[in-house]
């Protein structure tokens, strides 16, 4: 069968992660993100594709940092909420019971229960008619210690980080299992 191009999210599983920024005017934003992905391994950049309109894109333009949160499946519910559109102003840790977590090098908060946390700050911005690619440098990275072992393995059985896929129906979470 052929698919149109647009169609890829179909077959193309995609990592969750929510993306946590303050404003410039102090404000926490949490926001679930799937287009984002590592720069060449073993690099410590990682890009992210934007719509233009995003409180998020805004903040990490203002501030220059950002933390990527890695959630469990079990976090469906907080993603869900943290998913709709709340105005600047709004506090979207507050308004998905999200528990903030100090990061090590970067202001915004990580969130708790998470998998895995990465503290960034932006490095460059490719911006297109209707959509940017940040690129940020990853200056801090932690694991839960929930979900490693002592070597820096994840037991993804336990850990159970969110992926998703896309059908005509929506998205539908997913998660990666061992084999």
């Amino acid at each position: 069968m052929i698919l149109k191009a647009s169609m890829r999210s179909q077959v193309l599983p995609m990592p969750v992660v929510l993306i946590s920024t303050v404003s410039k005017d102090g404000v926490r934003n949490a926001a679930p993100w799937g287009c984002i992905m590592p720069i060449l391994r073993p690099l410590d950049e990682i890009a992210i594709a934007s719509w233009l309109k995003r409180d998020t894109l805004d903040n990490i333009r203002d501030t220059g940092e950002f933390v990527v949160n890695v959630p469990t499946v079990d976090m469906e519910e907080a993603v869900e909420v943290c998913a709709k559109s709340f105005p600047p102003e709004v506090d979207e840790f507050e308004e998905a019971n999200l528990v903030p977590r100090p990061s090590a090098k970067v202001e915004p908060p990580g969130i708790e229960g998470c998998v895995a946390w990465m503290e960034c700050v932006f490095v460059e911005e490719i911006l297109r008619e209707r959509f940017s690619l940040i690129i940020g440098r990853v200056i801090h990275l932690e694991g839960n210690d929930a979900f490693f072992d002592d070597e820096g393995g994840m037991d993804f059985e336990k850990a159970r980080p969110m992926s998703m896929i896309l059908g005509p129906e929506g998205g539908i979470y997913t998660r990666p299992t061992s084999g």
